[in-house]
């Protein structure tokens, strides 16, 4: 099955097809780096891995760019904020570290390269000169703009009408432009100390004056750069003038993402991108998980309560282009789900390991579903990286290998005669750790958190299952009762409410 994907340019699938037949180049939309990464964050780099992953799966050789935004004035409004730095290079250096961080313990395949906006402006600078050249942008006052009625195609990534677009840009600029939706593409000067007041943190007591922003020289004075115009520069440098997939937010699908494509391809006169894929928002108490909300779990705090494996089966739970939901009760899902596939990996390698695994005992249940398992992964992965339904086939492994393990037991009494299926066991082993693998999961035992299967995750999963028996879904609390069973834990009902015993319990 060749690989679809849903591409927001056209709104529709369409089979994957790279204009190179061996090579894929993905960019992704990086973080701009001014405040503590986040789940949200977390959740779009996770599926931009999962994508990387299953793209060299296919074989593919990926080349993967993920830009750092380190100029921007969010950062400027965090300069003499908790020891960051006394300037703008200092606190994006201290974010960039603590970025990097965040990404080896969440298990990220590392990309080709990580390229900062204050490293390319040479080559911001000769794109801003070739749009103004072929007469797409206009010099006023010192800042250079966009001008989005020379572009015929504005518009069509978000299927917007110019004649409904607002003004662009902060309102200092209206003066300035031909074309109130005209974006900046070079501002003159520093860092707007307005811009900079807006984005401090309430209660911190920064004194003095404002602080200042890098600027640079260029043709029209010294200045920064507009944002939309650094990834266009950045991608172009790494990559090509077309990209095969260019990934970011949703919320990024306009301004940001329509205005790389007009300043792109009016420079180019190529389509800048073949696929765009657009990760959806990342909810907490009904908003988008946000620095700027405040309501954020960061990723070092989560991976510090529940491990690595735990936190990308909770982000790969939902496919990149639907909604998530960060709650108790989905974080208690994800404990479960990775608890019962490293036990079944576990109790898989623990049978190989003993002397009933016998070379003669085979069990077509367990091969046939093993193989099922795989076809399904494999199809919901060129399902447009279908990542829940994937994560449910090696469920389903899982729940294979603990059958075969109870019906070999169940046929005896002795120990001395136990016989379990070594090659349907082995099949299991590697095909969880591969296809695991295609997900971000370790199955080695090695855990970058403190998260085991302890009493305050079964009370967690205990107390979701009591909701659904109140709400009156009875099934699905059944079947969060025979889930805990199969991973060795006892669950009794009684009139004072749910008590379970642990596998390490007598």
């Amino acid at each position: 099955m060749t690989l679809h994907v849903t591409n927001t340019l056209t709104g529709e699938s369409e089979p994957f097809e790279p204009r190179d037949p061996e090579d894929v180049l993905l960019y992704y939309c990086g973080l701009t780096v001014s405040d503590p990464p986040h789940l949200g964050h977390a959740r779009s780099w996770v599926h931009v891995d999962v994508m990387h992953r299953w793209l060299e799966f296919l074989g593919y050789d990926v080349r993967h760019v993920e830009n750092f935004t380190d100029v921007n004035e969010k950062i400027v409004a965090r300069v003499g904020e908790d020891d960051l730095g006394e300037s703008e290079a200092a606190v994006a250096e201290t974010y960039i570290q603590r970025t990097i961080d965040d990404m080896r313990s969440l298990n990220l395949l590392r990309a080709e390269v990580y390229p900062r906006v204050s490293e390319h402006v040479p080559e911001i600078i000769d794109l801003v000169e070739t749009l103004i050249q072929k007469g797409y942008a206009y010099e006023s006052n010192g800042s250079v703009y966009f001008d989005v009625t020379g572009f015929d195609e504005y518009g069509k990534l978000s299927n917007q009408d110019l004649d409904e677009i607002e003004s662009q840009g902060e309102p200092d600029e209206r003066s300035e432009k031909r074309n109130p939706a005209d974006f900046a593409l070079w501002k003159a000067g520093g860092v707007d100390p307005d811009a900079v007041e807006e984005h401090r943190h309430e209660g911190v007591d920064h004194g003095g004056d404002p602080p200042e922003g890098l600027t640079w020289d260029s043709p029209w004075g010294e200045g920064r750069p507009g944002w939309h115009i650094e990834c266009s520069a950045m991608s172009m440098t790494h990559l090509d003038e077309t990209l095969d997939i260019h990934v970011g937010g949703r919320d990024l699908v306009f301004p940001h993402h329509e205005n790389e494509i007009a300043q792109s391809e009016a420079a180019t006169d190529q389509q800048f991108a073949n696929y765009w894929l657009h990760c959806e928002l990342f909810q907490m108490d009904d908003e988008k998980m946000s620095s700027s909300l405040g309501n954020f779990v960061t990723v070092d705090d989560a991976i510090d309560r529940w491990g690595t494996n735990v936190v990308r089966t909770f982000l790969t739970a939902g496919s990149y282009n639907s909604k998530q939901l960060y709650s108790d009760e989905t974080i208690a899902e994800a404990e479960q789900r990775w608890a019962q596939l490293e036990r079944g990996y576990e109790a898989a390698v623990e049978a190989l390991d003993s002397p009933a695994a016998s070379s003669k005992v085979e069990d077509g249940a367990l091969r046939d579903a093993i193989d099922g398992a795989r076809e399904t992964f494999t199809a919901a992965m060129n399902d447009d990286f279908n990542t829940r339904e994937a994560q449910s086939a090696l469920l389903l492994i899982a729940t294979a290998i603990n059958r075969h393990l109870e019906a070999a037991r169940g046929d005896t009494d002795r120990e001395a005669e136990l016989a379990y299926d070594y090659r349907g066991l082995r099949r299991a082993v590697e095909t969880l750790a591969e296809l695991g693998g295609v997900l971000g999961l370790s199955f080695t035992g090695e855990t970058t958190g403190s998260a085991d299967l302890a009493g305050d995750v079964v009370d967690l999963v205990l107390e979701v299952r009591e909701r659904e028996r109140e709400a009156g879904n009875y099934e699905r609390a059944d079947e969060l009762r025979d889930e805990l069973a199969a991973l060795g834990i006892e669950v009794q009902d009684t009139d004072d409410g749910s008590t379970y015993r642990l596998p390490s319990e007598e």
